[in-house]
Parts: structure tokens; C-alpha cells; sequence
């Protein structure tokens, strides 16, 4: 079958779920008259065109920005399908269609600002099945919640004491560091860096997904949130480390939920370590301090960070959200983009203010920084995957 003999099918299915409107197979819910899917289908195309100007550089460098004007498209398109197996068990398959290229190959900016490129390895208009996971949720009694239907979520009622267990392939950011507010660049702020936790370098591949296990334990005001997964087998790159002795991603995170006032409020504690076959900055340097390569330097090693997510709903059409994240900085940037500290900031109101209710105006603020290690390699004419321009003059990126 070719290429474009796939694309065509893909895209026909995408016109069956709109033809079909709302996902059929409900039945009445035990508790009212909520319906319950069997099966769901969702689907997203999302199109993103940037360009920018001619401007000023003294010398650029392999991974510099380009200084001449350019313009550049990526496509991403995807099918969310979802089926109910038995009470409580069910199961996920997203085809994707993805292609395009973003602003100087993805180079330059460390907080990039196409969220959607980093879905892309190829600008060739290719489809892969991006997520395929079983889930089992298992309710402990009590009270209980409607779940409404969205991507990757059937319509359901579940217990708010339950267990969730995940298994298959899918990205860590589809369960961690979530906030309404800034964290889907198809409908959002479109910057890595508003997208996730900048400082949070978290185990993909090159296109965001990756294979493991989650685990959330969740109560009526707090959740508790771990993960362990495969890393990749070289930065920011498709293939995987199936040595999981020695190479694996393990992610922790607490959720308190709380109000303010009658307004809802959320703070989350992520913390990671990473287990990866990495470069060391700091032997790099030492080893060769006039052209120093991370790369050379690669064994298994252990990088670790921390974060701090915050969303408060001020008023129910304005809402305030904050991100700080740190990695401890010494070893190479090794699946997200190379951001050893963060923080961003930033409101977002709703237009039923002026009688749109689905409308959203955001604005927001981010300053990026390295880490010590990090900012002497790429001075000393180090290059990393996203940014280096052989003897880069440091300073923090503000967004």
C-alpha cells in the first residue's frame, strides 16, 4: 500500500467521524441517565505556518537560528479511538498523521515556538500510531464522578477513590504536568515551554511518546501520580533502549486540589529521574576544552529534576497558571529540549466576557536558563541537539 494510499484512508475515516457526529453505543449510567460509551472516536488537523524576518546575527553557528527570512508549515492530524473491554477495562489506538518542518530545522530556541513540530521527524507526510495503551480502572467505593467524553476518555462514571493502571505506549505529558490553562499547543499557547515544564527533559522519542506503565492513586482532593518507561536509545531519537537494567524513566507526582474563595485552585509536585546512556558536560569539556563532544562522552548516567505547577481560577472567566522547573544540568539534554530552569507564567480569560464562551485569550511570560555545566560546554564551541552555535555567548532566553 502507498503512502498516499494511506493518507487517503486516513483522512476518509476523519470525514466518517464528523459524518457521525456524536460517538454512539450509550447506556444508562448507574447513578442517572449520564451516558456511557462503549466506544468513542475523536479526531483532530491542526496546521501551523510561522515566519520571521530578516535579522541581525554577528556569526551563526550549526544550531543557530537562521537570520534570513523563512517560512515554514507542519501538519499534524489525529484519530483518538477508544473501546470499553469489560467494567473498567479499556483500551486506546491513535493513528497520527504528521508531516512538515518547523522554523530552521527545530534549531535556535531552546523554548521552540511550535508545540505541534515536535511530533515531526520527517517532513514527508507520514502516519504512525502514536499512542496504543490498555487501561483498567478500579474503583475503591464512595462517592462518585461523571467523566465526560473526550480524547482518549469514554464517557463514563467511576468512583473518585479508584486506581487507574496504564500499559502500552503513550506520552508522559498526556498524564503529568497538566494544567487547563497551558498545556495543549493545538488549543493554546504553542511554545515547548508553555506546553510542559521547560526543565522537564521527560523520556520520548523524537515524535513525544514512549513505552511503560502508569499508575494513579486519586481521592476527592488529591492525586498521586508514577510512571516508569523506556528512554531512548540516543538523543532526541526514534529508536528505543530496551536495556531497562540501565536505562528507564521514572516520574513521581503529587496533586493537591483545592478552592479559594469558592474558585478552584490546583498545585502539583512533579519530580523525575532519568536513567540513560548520556554525555557528560563537564567531562566533555575537560576531555577536549577548545571543541568539546558531548556525545563522545555517553554512558550510562542519572539526571534528575523537579517542579512546580500551579492553576487558580480568579474569577470564573479568569484564570492565573505558573510553572518553576529545574534538572540538575550535567548531563546531556536527552529526549525534551535543552532547558535546565524555567519559569512561566501567565493568565488566560474566557469570552464569556464579550459572549463567545468558547473563545480564549491567553498572554504569558517564560524565562529559560542553563545550567552551569551546560552553558560552559556550548561557550566552549559544544553543540547540543536544539541550540549551540560553536561558542555561544549565554545569557537567559525570555519568552
Amino acid at each position: 500500500m502507498s503512502r498516499m494510499q494511506i493518507i487517503l484512508i486516513y483522512m476518509s475515516l476523519q470525514v466518517i467521524g464528523l459524518l457521525a457526529g456524536a460517538p454512539q453505543g450509550f447506556a444508562e449510567g448507574p447513578v442517572t441517565d449520564f451516558p456511557l460509551e462503549k466506544w468513542s472516536l475523536h479526531f483532530q488537523a491542526t496546521a501551523v505556518t510561522q515566519d520571521h524576518g530578516n535579522f541581525n546575527a554577528a556569526y551563526s553557528g550549526l544550531n543557530s537560528l537562521s537570520p534570513n527570512q523563512e517560512q515554514r508549515t507542519s501538519l499534524t492530524s489525529t484519530l483518538f479511538l477508544g473501546a470499553k473491554l469489560w467494567e473498567g477495562g479499556q483500551i486506546y489506538v491513535d493513528p497520527e498523521l504528521s508531516g512538515g518542518s518547523g522554523l530552521s530545522q527545530t534549531m535556535g530556541l531552546a523554548g521552540y515556538p511550535n508545540g505541534e513540530i515536535y511530533r515531526v521527524d520527517s517532513p514527508d507526510l507520514t502516519v504512525q500510531i502514536s499512542r496504543a495503551y490498555f487501561q483498567e480502572i478500579f474503583g475503591l467505593g464512595g462517592e462518585q464522578e461523571r467523566q465526560e467524553a473526550d480524547e482518549n476518555q469514554l464517557a463514563q462514571i467511576t468512583d473518585i477513590s479508584r486506581i487507574t493502571f496504564i500499559f502500552g505506549k503513550f506520552s508522559l505529558n498526556d498524564f503529568f504536568d497538566d494544567t487547563i490553562y497551558a498545556h495543549n499547543p493545538r488549543t493554546q499557547f504553542m511554545n515547548w515551554a508553555f506546553m510542559d515544564n521547560g526543565a522537564w527533559d521527560y523520556a520520548a522519542d523524537t515524535r513525544g511518546y514512549t513505552w511503560g506503565f502508569y499508575l494513579e492513586f486519586n481521592q476527592a482532593h488529591w492525586a498521586l501520580r508514577l510512571a516508569s518507561v523506556l528512554e531512548p536509545d540516543r538523543a532526541n531519537q526514534m529508536g528505543m533502549d530496551l536495556d531497562i537494567s540501565h536505562a528507564h524513566g521514572d516520574n513521581l507526582e503529587l496533586e493537591v486540589r483545592y478552592s479559594v474563595e469558592d474558585h478552584p485552585g490546583k498545585t502539583k509536585l512533579v519530580f523525575y529521574e532519568n536513567h540513560a546512556h548520556m554525555g557528560s558536560y563537564g567531562l566533555a569539556v575537560s576531555q577536549n576544552p577548545s571543541a568539546p563532544d558531548v556525545v563522545s562522552t555517553r554512558d550510562y548516567r542519572i539526571k534528575y529534576g523537579a517542579g512546580l505547577n500551579v492553576e487558580q481560577e480568579i474569577t470564573k472567566d479568569v484564570g492565573f497558571f505558573g510553572r518553576w522547573g529545574w534538572n540538575d544540568g550535567t548531563t546531556e539534554t536527552w529526549a525534551f529540549t535543552e532547558i535546565d530552569t524555567t519559569l512561566a507564567l501567565g493568565l488566560n480569560v474566557v469570552g464569556s466576557l464579550w459572549g463567545r464562551v468558547l473563545d480564549n485569550i491567553g498572554v504569558g511570560f517564560i524565562t529559560d536558563g542553563l545550567s552551569g555545566d551546560h552553558a560552559t560546554y556550548l561557550a566552549s564551541g559544544g553543540y547540543g541537539f536544539i541550540i549551540g552555535d560553536g561558542a555561544l555567548d549565554y545569557s537567559r532566553e525570555q519568552i
